[in-house]
């Protein structure tokens, strides 16, 4: 059995002129969410083995965030394909990670993240900025995780565990 993480990275910045989408940084909600997210990692005992992160700012900052707050001792490796990455992308991305990570946290964009837990599990869930699936593969090895092979056994959206106020809403 492998756990599978997915998180999508915390809220960015919009629009800001002459910033390309992939240099967009984390806006105030994303730099308080972030870390909350981190925390709850642990809290949950939700520990990856290694973190697989587009190499976007946004993912960057967010996989950095998470590993100050949570104090997780996890291996951060950037992966340009994982970068606005369709499903197929991903499930190629997932099927290489080494076989001696039982947890491996994937930091991306969607729609990909909903395509993930979609066909891993068939399950249609929403991902929000900072959103983190939780997903057991039923499989000895990474290259096996197919579509239907996963039960997703966790959803945590900030929104849900933080409450609406420090939302503004």
């Amino acid at each position: 059995m492998k756990r599978l993480f997915l998180l999508r990275h915390a809220k960015s910045e919009q629009y800001l002129l002459g910033v390309e989408d992939f240099d967009r940084p984390l806006n105030t909600r994303g730099f308080n969410t972030a870390p909350f997210m981190g925390e709850l990692l642990v809290r949950k005992d939700l520990i990856p083995d290694i973190i697989v992160c587009s190499p976007a700012k946004r993912t960057v900052q967010t996989a950095d965030l998470i590993l100050e707050s949570s104090g997780i001792n996890a291996s951060i490796v950037y992966d340009d394909r994982v970068y606005e990455a369709a499903t197929g992308t991903l499930l190629n991305v997932i099927a290489e990670l080494p076989d001696t990570a039982n947890a491996a946290m994937v930091v991306g964009h969607n729609p990909g993240m909903e395509g993930v837990v979609r066909a891993l599990t068939g399950e249609v869930q929403p991902m929000p900025t900072a959103a983190l699936a939780v997903i057991d593969v039923d499989v000895a090895s990474w290259k096996d995780a197919e579509p239907g092979s996963g039960k997703l056994t966790g959803i945590f959206r900030p929104k849900d565990e933080m409450g609406m106020s420090v939302f503004g809403q």
